[in-house]
């Protein structure tokens, strides 16, 4: 079952720590994602030796290492150029709801209780035996995502693991979830606001990839989970709508089109969404633009005019909002646009200020004007004028 552990660098990473006296376990999302019959993401491993022990063994053997998070006991082996963590089996000491002390050990069992659910406290060594210290593997073959110990113990360690519960959940759970997770979600939710914007962000994008996010996004805001964070993230039936569009187009839609589906289409609630969030620029963008261009697109999603958004936007913004367009009609036919913005190659606008100035306009905001008005008329004539009727075009509006 656990091929990739006899990989070339897994068992280079293993067997160097073996030959300088400790062990190393995979852990986590691999063996979780393996016992159900998943590709697999990033290894990580925990280890039982202190991390400049580690670093002293993997450097020995000829392995690149980075400090990543050396105060929490994490190293980056590089192997191939591809980087595996290390983290050495820890107890937190002490937490704020962000972030912990934490104190090294070697005692296996102490190091899964710190962790957050069942599932995710799965080791497997290097000769595939897996350790279950809390019946993960049960958990995880029921869908239910629980809590290690006492949930509310564990989410005030780290708030992060309300969104967390509910993610996993998306991605993992079957029916109802954990009653008793549940409960502590909900009662301490009004600790969320806590948190850096920037990792709920990366909580609330993974959950949106989640092939079906919407129940779970219900359950968040019956909850009152996203009262603390998103309370404008509430149209689950535009939501529910592009989930339909995209099972009938057989075209998953990104986070960001998913979470424009649940904001208002109003282009200042979302800017100031996007700065709420500390959003990416090109996030930023992209969302702005998903909150009007639908609109602007309604009455002419047809191929002619649908080039100008792919003009302006580009091709992938353009089909996002063709998307969004068609959670509101039903009937719209997207497969004539869906095959322009997939064959679309942005043309080359013939002319520049340059060709302004040799027409005798002189230096100044004229030119842009002119420029900009030929632009628009090459727009409308579908592209196709040539760089000499542009440049007609261009003497016509220079005389007017």
């Amino acid at each position: 079952m656990f091929d990739w552990i006899t990989s070339k660098p897994v068992s280079r990473i293993m067997d160097a720590i073996r030959a300088g006296g400790g062990e190393a376990r995979a852990v986590g999302g691999a063996v979780r994602d393996t016992l159900l019959g998943r590709a697999i993401g990033e290894v990580d491993f925990a280890v039982n030796l202190p991390p400049d022990k580690v670093t002293a063994i993997l450097t020995k053997a000829g392995i690149k290492v980075v400090p990543t998070g050396i105060d929490h006991g994490t190293i980056t082996a590089v192997v191939d150029r591809k980087g595996y963590e290390i983290t050495t089996l820890r107890r937190d000491i002490e937490t704020d709801g962000r972030r912990a002390k934490v104190s090294f050990t070697d005692d296996w069992k102490e190091d899964a209780a710190r962790r957050d659910f069942t599932f995710n406290a799965l080791y497997v060594d290097a000769n595939g035996k897996v350790y279950d210290y809390f019946d993960g593997a049960k958990d995880l073959t029921a869908g239910r995502v629980r809590f290690i110990g006492d949930a509310r113990a564990r989410i005030k360690e780290d708030v992060l693991r309300i969104l967390r519960f509910f993610r996993f959940h998306a991605y993992f759970g079957k029916g109802m979830p954990d009653a008793d997770g549940l409960a502590a979600c909900r009662e301490l939710a009004a600790l969320l606001p806590q948190l850096s914007v920037e990792r709920v962000w990366r909580e609330i994008a993974k959950l949106l990839d989640a092939t079906d996010p919407l129940p779970v996004w219900k359950l968040m805001q019956d909850n009152y989970i996203l009262a603390q964070l998103l309370p404008e993230a509430d149209n689950m039936t535009r939501l529910a709508a592009l989930l339909q569009v995209e099972k009938k187009y057989e075209l998953p839609a990104s986070n960001l089109v998913r979470f424009a589906a649940l904001l208002p289409k109003d282009g200042e609630a979302v800017m100031w969404i996007t700065k709420r969030l500390k959003l990416s620029n090109r996030e930023a963008d992209r969302l702005n633009i998903l909150a009007t261009l639908p609109d602007r697109l309604k009455g002419r999603l047809d191929p002619v005019p649908f080039r100008r958004a792919l003009y302006e936007y580009g091709a992938e913004p353009a089909r996002e909002a063709a998307l969004l367009l068609a959670t509101e009609d039903r009937g719209v036919d997207l497969e004539p646009v869906l095959s322009e913005a997939a064959a679309w190659e942005k043309p080359m606008f013939p002319i520049q200020g340059a060709d302004i100035l040799k027409l005798g306009v002189p230096a100044g905001p004229k030119v842009g004007i002119i420029l900009g008005a030929v632009e628009e008329w090459w727009i409308a004539h579908n592209f196709r004028p040539t760089r000499a009727e542009c440049l007609d075009e261009a003497k016509r509006q220079a005389s007017a």
